[in-house]
Protein backbone atom coordinates (compact mmCIF):
# COMPACT_ATOMS: atom_id res chain seq x y z
CA UNK A 1 0.00 0.00 0.00
CA UNK A 2 2.81 2.41 0.89
CA UNK A 3 4.44 1.69 -2.46
CA UNK A 4 1.36 2.87 -4.33
CA UNK A 5 1.06 5.99 -2.21
CA UNK A 6 4.69 6.91 -2.88
CA UNK A 7 4.22 6.33 -6.60
CA UNK A 8 1.08 8.50 -6.59
CA UNK A 9 2.94 11.29 -4.81
CA UNK A 10 5.79 11.18 -7.31
CA UNK A 11 3.39 11.27 -10.24
CA UNK A 12 1.48 14.13 -8.64
CA UNK A 13 4.64 16.18 -8.01
CA UNK A 14 5.83 15.58 -11.59
CA UNK A 15 2.46 16.72 -12.91
CA UNK A 16 2.61 19.89 -10.80
CA UNK A 17 6.13 20.66 -12.03
CA UNK A 18 5.06 20.10 -15.61
CA UNK A 19 2.03 22.34 -15.20
CA UNK A 20 4.16 25.09 -13.64
CA UNK A 21 6.69 24.93 -16.49
CA UNK A 22 3.91 25.08 -19.05
CA UNK A 23 2.33 28.06 -17.30
CA UNK A 24 5.65 29.91 -17.41
CA UNK A 25 6.08 29.27 -21.13
CA UNK A 26 2.50 30.13 -22.06
CA UNK A 27 2.15 33.70 -23.34
CA UNK A 28 -0.61 35.88 -22.01
CA UNK A 29 -3.61 35.62 -24.30
CA UNK A 30 -5.72 38.53 -25.45
CA UNK A 31 -8.50 37.34 -23.16
CA UNK A 32 -6.56 37.90 -19.93
CA UNK A 33 -6.54 41.72 -19.94
CA UNK A 34 -10.10 41.73 -21.24
CA UNK A 35 -11.24 39.54 -18.34
CA UNK A 36 -9.56 41.96 -15.94
CA UNK A 37 -11.26 44.92 -17.62
CA UNK A 38 -14.62 43.11 -17.45
CA UNK A 39 -14.14 42.47 -13.73
CA UNK A 40 -13.21 46.08 -13.14
CA UNK A 41 -16.29 47.25 -15.05
CA UNK A 42 -18.48 45.11 -12.79
CA UNK A 43 -16.91 46.68 -9.72
CA UNK A 44 -17.38 50.15 -11.21
CA UNK A 45 -21.00 49.32 -12.05
CA UNK A 46 -21.65 48.27 -8.44
CA UNK A 47 -20.03 51.49 -7.25
CA UNK A 48 -22.26 53.63 -9.49
CA UNK A 49 -25.39 51.63 -8.71
CA UNK A 50 -25.08 51.25 -4.94
CA UNK A 51 -22.70 53.98 -3.72
CA UNK A 52 -23.51 56.88 -6.04
CA UNK A 53 -27.16 55.86 -6.48
CA UNK A 54 -26.98 56.24 -10.27
CA UNK A 55 -29.01 53.15 -11.12
CA UNK A 56 -29.22 53.77 -14.88
CA UNK A 57 -25.49 54.50 -15.12
CA UNK A 58 -24.71 51.42 -13.05
CA UNK A 59 -26.80 49.21 -15.30
CA UNK A 60 -25.21 50.73 -18.41
CA UNK A 61 -21.68 50.14 -17.11
CA UNK A 62 -22.71 46.67 -15.95
CA UNK A 63 -23.43 45.75 -19.55
CA UNK A 64 -19.82 46.45 -20.52
CA UNK A 65 -18.59 43.20 -18.94
CA UNK A 66 -20.57 40.74 -21.10
CA UNK A 67 -19.89 42.89 -24.16
CA UNK A 68 -16.13 42.84 -23.56
CA UNK A 69 -16.11 39.11 -22.86
CA UNK A 70 -18.20 38.34 -25.95
CA UNK A 71 -15.92 40.43 -28.17
CA UNK A 72 -12.79 38.73 -26.75
CA UNK A 73 -14.35 35.31 -27.24
CA UNK A 74 -15.24 36.12 -30.85
CA UNK A 75 -11.70 37.30 -31.60
CA UNK A 76 -10.15 34.22 -29.98
CA UNK A 77 -12.45 31.89 -31.92
CA UNK A 78 -11.62 33.72 -35.12
CA UNK A 79 -7.89 33.27 -34.40
CA UNK A 80 -8.38 29.54 -33.70
CA UNK A 81 -10.23 29.08 -37.00
CA UNK A 82 -7.46 30.93 -38.85
CA UNK A 83 -4.78 28.74 -37.29
CA UNK A 84 -6.81 25.62 -38.03
CA UNK A 85 -7.20 26.59 -41.70
CA UNK A 86 -3.47 27.31 -41.94
CA UNK A 87 -2.75 23.88 -40.52
CA UNK A 88 -5.03 22.22 -43.05
CA UNK A 89 -3.51 24.09 -45.98
CA UNK A 90 -0.04 22.72 -45.20
CA UNK A 91 -1.07 19.19 -46.28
Amino acid sequence: MALFQQSDRQTESKAKESAEKMAERTPMSAGDPVATAAGMSVLYAWYRFYIKGDKEGGIFVGLWAPTLLAAASYLQQKDIVRKFKQGLSSF
